[in-house]
């Protein structure tokens, strides 16, 4: 050991305490034993590696999901005066043979890899070769396939310890239940881990969830109290444009961020909100993991999340710096339908990937008992419509055959075709005066997809090429002359898949091996879902108790939520809410927002009593789309 792990913590962080468990979980690993660390977001996680790291001769592998991610903590290690390297995607053999080399000679202290770029013969023959102190597997839930972050590739990162049997191994997570849990010691071949299981409780954190109609008024309404920066949460690309169109609209610095930006766009967005160019980013849950902004006021979640784990994970990157912040979830009736819709009816069961795996082997022409280490390209779009299946449905359904070892689905599925009209609808009128030949396509490609000039839109090709009675190839070749003429901005994308199968071909008993895998899955999706929906009409029980409890943790109300402060609690005599809407209305009409705003009682009391006052005849709904009295 070079050092004391509080002289280190001083020299390197300028702190003269550790937080929570963070000074056990350092005895541990310099003791040479396993740890799971179960920490807050915000928590100090990346310390209690990092630490141990600099406290001992060699080199510490962090294994990462994310981009964003590994360059965060590299930039920041670097800042500190320790030399650290990033082997992420991107990198040319010579480049990767000399950062493997600096690894082993260079006198390095971390090198940080996506699991994936870990599987590589290379990386693991020269990663035998370092001087490794310390293992750690961040993000850990994305091993277990019970969570919420599941990644194929985290279940092969025992390999490390194959490599490295006895250096010790910390898996971090801020997020899993005791499923999670077991599963992460599990796949990683764990030996007896000290468990740290910090409390998860956000003190500093206002959870609230607001039932309305309008969702729009009262983001608006959130964002007018509290001027620093903020995240909203939608569950789209589409959404994070349009909602960021209509913030900017409204008089606020939005921008918006999604899985489909160009790199570059990506990091020129990211820069000008964490240097606060940019208040508000709106983004789908491809944002936020790794993005170390700690002033954080508002955290506001406009669509549903599908687990309490991507809604507390999402939530806690608020108030990273401790301050008082807000986690705010809107909601109304409808959510619960298009949430069931969106997340369960694509769930594929064993019996609809049983039917897939033998309609994919015809389709193929592969034997029984062949395949096995053969690639394969497939038309998916043409394969979907050949045997009638969903596409959504059927893409899930090989993901389970590519999870489980079937065969390797490649990434070119998510190069998908985009277009986005930007002339006016009148220019492309007089375009096609023009271009009489490509008519046909552009026209059915208008009527097919609604918002395409607002919005950059996904387009299915294959689908477009049955319309039309054309080739896909046409279909191409007719948007990239768009794109050339500036009529619309198209991306063009690969829609085929590539398909490596690992095991040959035996029909039932290929799926029948995981069968029941596939069921258990499709219920633990099935409670997440549930679970989210009963935090959000829950209207008893304290927000904090509510989400510790569904990790395991017990806790106290927390007194600082929408439950606690009586926002939501309180329950409104129904009659006399009534008898005040009335009362209301005998001056002149009124639009709800008014009413609820005149009255200050809670949005779905107003609405309850509007609706049974509507049924009774006592008002009514006037052309101006108010309410009156019903004289």
């Amino acid at each position: 050991m070079l050092q004391q792990p509080k002289d280190i913590l001083r020299n390197y962080w300028g702190y003269d305490t550790f937080r929570g468990s963070q000074e056990q979980i350092v005895q541990e690993l310099l003791q040479g034993n396993d740890v799971v660390a179960l920490m807050p977001t915000g928590g100090g996680k990346s310390l209690c590696y990092q630490l141990p790291a600099l406290a001992q001769d060699g080199i510490c592998v962090v294994v990462s999901p994310l981009v964003a991610l590994i360059q965060n903590q590299v930039d920041e290690l670097k800042k500190k005066g320790v030399k650290a390297i990033a082997l992420t995607g991107g990198i040319s053999f010579d480049a990767l043979n000399d950062l493997l080399d600096n690894c082993i000679y260079g006198n390095y202290k971390f090198v940080y890899i996506s699991p994936e770029r870990l599987q590589q013969t290379l990386v693991q023959e020269r990663m035998q070769e370092m001087n490794v102190n310390l293992i750690a597997i961040d993000e850990a839930h994305c091993i277990s396939q019970w969570g919420h972050d599941f990644r194929p590739a985290y279940l092969q990162c025992s390999v490390i310890r194959e490599l490295h049997p006895e250096v010790p191994m910390v898996a971090l997570t801020a997020t899993a239940t005791a499923d999670v849990t077991k599963d992460i010691i599990e796949s990683l071949r764990l030996r007896d881990p000290f468990i740290s299981n910090d409390t998860f409780e956000r003190k500093n954190i206002f959870f609230s969830v607001k039932n309305t109609e309008d969702k729009r008024y009262h983001l608006l309404q959130a964002l007018k109290a509290d001027n620093n920066s903020a995240i909203i949460y939608v569950r789209t690309r589409r959404k994070t444009v349009e909602v960021a169109d209509y913030l900017n609209k409204n008089g606020y610095h939005a921008t918006f961020y999604h899985g489909g930006l160009a790199k570059v766009e990506k990091k020129t967005r990211l820069q000008a909100w964490l240097n606060d160019e940019t208040r508000i980013m709106v983004a789908t849950n491809a944002f936020g993991m790794g993005i170390d902004k700690a002033d954080v006021r508002q955290v506001i979640h406009f669509q549903l999340p599908d687990s309490i784990e991507n809604y507390f994970q999402e939530a806690g990157r608020a108030g990273r710096d401790g301050r008082p912040s807000r986690a705010l979830l809107l909601t109304n009736p409808q959510d619960k339908v298009q949430a069931e819709k969106q997340f369960l009816q694509t769930l594929p069961d064993a019996a609809f990937v049983k039917t897939l795996y033998a309609r994919l082997n015809a389709y193929l022409q592969i034997a029984y008992g062949e395949g096995s280490g053969m690639v394969f390209g497939l038309n998916f779009n043409a394969f979907c419509h050949r045997y009638q299946f969903n596409p959504l449905i059927a893409y899930s359904a090989l993901r389970l055959l590519d999870q489980n070892s079937v065969l390797a689905l490649s990434a070119a599925v998510n190069q998908k075709t985009t277009v986005q009209f930007i002339a006016p609808k009148e220019g492309i009128f007089t375009y096609l005066e023009g271009n009489s030949s490509i008519a046909q396509v552009v026209l059915t490609l208008l009527r097919t997809y609604g918002g395409i000039f607002d919005y950059e839109t996904r387009i299915n090709t294959y689908l477009l090429a049955k319309k039309t009675n054309q080739s896909e190839k046409t279909i191409k070749t007719v948007l990239e002359k768009l794109h050339a003429d500036e009529i619309a901005i198209c991306q063009m994308g690969n829609e085929d898949l590539e398909l490596t199968f690992l095991t040959p071909r035996e029909d039932e008993k290929t799926i029948n091996r995981f069968a029941k895998k596939i069921d258990a899955l499709n219920q633990t999706k099935l409670h997440h879902l549930q679970r989210m929906l009963a935090y959000v009409e829950n209207i008893a029980v304290c927000r904090s108790v509510f989400i510790l409890n569904y990790f395991g943790q017990e806790q106290k109300a927390c007194g600082n939520c929408d439950i606690c402060s009586n926002d939501s609690k309180v329950y409104r005599n129904l009659t006399q809410v009534k008898g005040l809407i009335v009362k209301a209305l005998d001056s002149k009409p009124k639009s709800a927002r008014a009413i609820v705003a005149q009255l200050g009682f809670d949005e779905k009391d107003i609405l309850l009593a509007l609706r049974e006052l509507s049924e009774e005849e006592t008002i009514k709904v006037n052309h101006t789309n108010e309410y009156e009295r019903n004289n």
